[in-house]
C-alpha cells in the first residue's frame, strides 16, 4: 500500500491541495495565515515525492526570469484590457480580489518571497506536473497541471484569476521542461507578482 501511494502520489496530494486552498480562500481574515500553511505543507510533501531541478546558472536564472515574469505580467494586462472591452463584469470581481487578498504589508511580500512562490512552484510544477507525466505526455501534463492550478485558484471564487492561474502555469510549466531550473520559475512568478502589485498595478 505504501509503495502504491508513493508510486502514485497525485492520489492523495491533490485533494489535499485542494482542501488546503478553499480552507485558505474560505476566510479572507485569515487568508495570509492559512495560505502560507497550504504552501509549505504542500512544498514539504514535494521535496520528499520528487527530485527538484536546478540545471541553470544563476546569472541565467536571473535573466531568464526577469523575462518570462515580464512577459507573464504583459499577457495578464493584455488579457484583462480585452475582457474590459466586452459587456462582462470584469471590473467587479477584479477590484474584490483585489480588496480580500492583496498583499499590503512587508510581512506578506516577505512570506510571498520565501513561502508562497516557491511553495506554488515546487507543487504545481515541481511535484504535480512531474508525477502527471507518468500518465500523460510532457505537453498533456503541462496543460492538465496548468488546469488543475487554476482550479485550485477558482476556489476564491475570482474567475478571472482562473485564466490567468492558467496562463501562467502553462508559461512557468513549458519554461520549467525547456530549462529544468526551478529557480528561474521562481524568479519568473516573482518578478510577476512585484509587476502586478507594486511597480504596475493593473488598471480597473
Amino acid at each position: 500500500m505504501i509503495n502504491f501511494f508513493k508510486q502514485h502520489t497525485l492520489i492523495f496530494m491533490l485533494p489535499l491541495a485542494f482542501f488546503l486552498y478553499n480552507l485558505a480562500f474560505e476566510n479572507t481574515s485569515i487568508f495570509w495565515y492559512m495560505y502560507t500553511f497550504a504552501m509549505l505543507t504542500l512544498m514539504s510533501a514535494a521535496i520528499i515525492f520528487v527530485k527538484i531541478h536546478d540545471e541553470l546558472v544563476t546569472w541565467k536564472s536571473l535573466i531568464y526570469g526577469l523575462g518570462y515574469g515580464t512577459l507573464l505580467y504583459g499577457l495578464i494586462a493584455i488579457g484583462l484590457q480585452l475582457l474590459l472591452l466586452t459587456p462582462i463584469d470584469v471590473a467587479g470581481p477584479v477590484k474584490s480580489f483585489l480588496s480580500d487578498f492583496s498583499p499590503f504589508s512587508i510581512w506578506h511580500y516577505l512570506l510571498l518571497m520565501f513561502i508562497i512562490v516557491p511553495g506554488e512552484e515546487i507543487f504545481w510544477r515541481g511535484l504535480v506536473q512531474q508525477k502527471l507525466k507518468q500518465y500523460l505526455s510532457t505537453s498533456w501534463s503541462i496543460l492538465v497541471s496548468s488546469i488543475l492550478f487554476g482550479s485550485a485558484l477558482a476556489l476564491g471564487n475570482f474567475w478571472p484569476g482562473v485564466w490567468a492561474g492558467i496562463a501562467a502555469g502553462l508559461v512557468l510549466g513549458l519554461l520549467y521542461e525547456w530549462k529544468k531550473s526551478l529557480p528561474v520559475i521562481i524568479i519568473a512568478h516573482l518578478v510577476m507578482i512585484v509587476l502586478l502589485f507594486l511597480v504596475l498595478p493593473l488598471p480597473v
